[in-house]
């Protein structure tokens, strides 16, 4: 398994970008198993959450050993705490360097496919939202979304205050991120009024995965979102199971997105410990 840890200069942010990606390529096939067949890789990029970083997914999941089962290219680049939406005043347009930039720089520097049933948006919290927001917006390009514990945030974020302990929570934060408050919910800002917009437009629409751990604080807004979603005519794919808005519940879930994906079959190969016989 290739894990490569790379900067890329990004024109949507001006400036460069720490990217770590897991790729495939020299996976060596275990005694008596088949070589496979030379073709681009399926491809997932992977969004980590707020106060996070690209090392993250690494860090706290068995994500590199499961794509290398898979034959999945896994990217995951860093999106700082700004929730991967675009900023025009501060050039920080994270969704076009989430939704487009980097999925084209990867493709030139990597054997990734180009189809849009091989390639995958999916993040945590933050991430999710990311995901979410970004994988409908460029539904082009993404054929499958999927989130865990995911910040659906926007529904009421007009009615944010600064009297609060967490500075994740203030109204001044969300207005650094997202602008003016009382215009985000009727923007592509929001990850609803972007599925209604598609559905209206009658665009092909994504299949989307989400989960929530049952004493998870986002519980009941990703029900929210789920139930608004399959409203709309989406495809939604949703589990809870025990767990709170942390990794042991992202470990088990990344795994369960995993199974969803259309991937290829899973297929061990030599690896440190696994030597074969």
């Amino acid at each position: 398994m290739a894990f490569i840890q790379m900067s890329l200069f990004s024109q949507a942010l001006m400036r460069t970008v720490p990217v770590n990606v897991i790729l495939p390529a020299d996976k060596a096939p275990l005694p008596g198993m088949p070589v496979r067949e030379e073709k681009p890789y399926k491809t997932l990029y992977l969004l980590h959450g707020i106060i996070g970083s690209h090392v993250d997914w690494v860090n706290g999941t068995n994500i590199q050993r499961w794509a290398e089962e898979r034959d999945l290219a896994v990217v995951m680049p860093a999106g700082e705490n700004m929730f991967y939406i675009d900023q025009e005043a501060a050039h920080n347009f994270y969704g076009v360097f989430i939704g487009k930039e980097l999925v084209e720089l990867t493709r030139k520097i990597f054997p990734l496919s180009r189809k849009r049933e091989d390639t995958y948006l999916a993040g945590l919290s933050m991430g999710g939202y990311g995901a979410l927001r970004n994988g409908l917006k460029y539904h082009g390009t993404f054929g499958c979304i999927a989130g865990l514990s995911t910040a659906a945030v926007v529904d009421d974020i007009e009615n944010r205050t600064d009297d609060v302990e967490n500075f994740i929570d203030s109204r001044a934060y969300a207005q650094s991120v997202f602008g003016d408050l009382s215009k985000v919910k009727d923007s592509d800002k929001n990850p609803l009024w972007l599925a209604k917009k598609l559905t209206e437009e009658k665009a092909q629409l994504p299949d989307i995965y989400l989960a929530c751990g049952l004493q998870d604080f986002l519980l009941e807004k990703n029900r929210k979102l789920r139930d608004c979603l399959q409203t709309l005519g989406y495809s939604v794919t949703y589990e809870e199971g025990d767990g709170a808005h942390e990794w042991d519940f992202w470990n088990r879930y990344i795994y369960r997105v995993l199974e969803w994906l259309p991937l290829e079959q899973k297929q061990a190969g030599r690896s440190s410990g696994n030597i074969g016989v």
